[in-house]
């Protein structure tokens, strides 16, 4: 089981390779379907086993004042479920997530009834940033905050960002998801 030093050292060692890739071009093709987080709860989420559906990445915190979005990004999760996965990344990298994967999952599950993806607690900005979030900013997609979209179409292809205070449910968003699930495959 890796530690919390471990997890961070590992993360450190991907992120500057990830920075490397990006910043020789390396990676300027890679299709997000490349990527993959440590699951919250264990073992790996590949966002290529969602090829032919559109990704929302949403940077998650627990404790800050824009927590109550995981109500409509479950809402609309439920809503377009086979066509759209809500992929949960929680992060500290604005210090305001719980201290342990444990504890982020019985939040989630417990204040919201989170049934959406979730990774690990990974940092999103900065050299230390998971790699999906070195390959988002090469696109202009960087974090400022909690609650932060990407949207992905499904064939992993980047379509658009989304600041901290569009919530999920709105209608430039939406829009932006419909446009996104024309190729999207209807199965779950």
């Amino acid at each position: 089981m890796l530690t919390r030093r471990n997890m961070f050292a590992l993360a450190i060692g991907t992120a500057a390779v990830a920075a490397f890739a990006v910043g020789t071009g390396m990676a300027a093709d890679k299709s997000a379907h490349a990527f993959s987080f440590p699951a919250l709860e264990g073992g790996e989420i590949h966002l290529s086993e969602y090829a032919g559906r559109a990704v929302l990445v949403v940077n998650t915190a627990s404790f800050c004042g824009f927590t109550p979005q995981f109500e409509a990004l479950q809402a609309l999760a439920d809503a377009q479920a086979g066509r759209l996965v809500v992929l949960g990344v929680p992060s500290d990298s604005f210090n305001q997530e719980a201290e342990s994967a444990e504890a982020v999952a019985e939040f989630c599950e417990v204040s919201y009834g989170i049934t959406f993806p979730m990774t690990d607690i990974l940092a999103v900005k900065g050299p230390q940033a998971h790699p999906f979030y070195q390959w988002a900013r090469a696109r202009g997609a960087v974090p400022r905050w909690n609650f932060h979209k990407i949207l992905l179409g499904p064939d992993g292809d980047f379509v658009a960002d989304f600041s901290t205070q569009t919530r999920p449910d709105a209608p430039r968003l939406t829009r932006q998801i419909e446009r996104a699930l024309r190729g999207a495959r209807t199965d779950g």
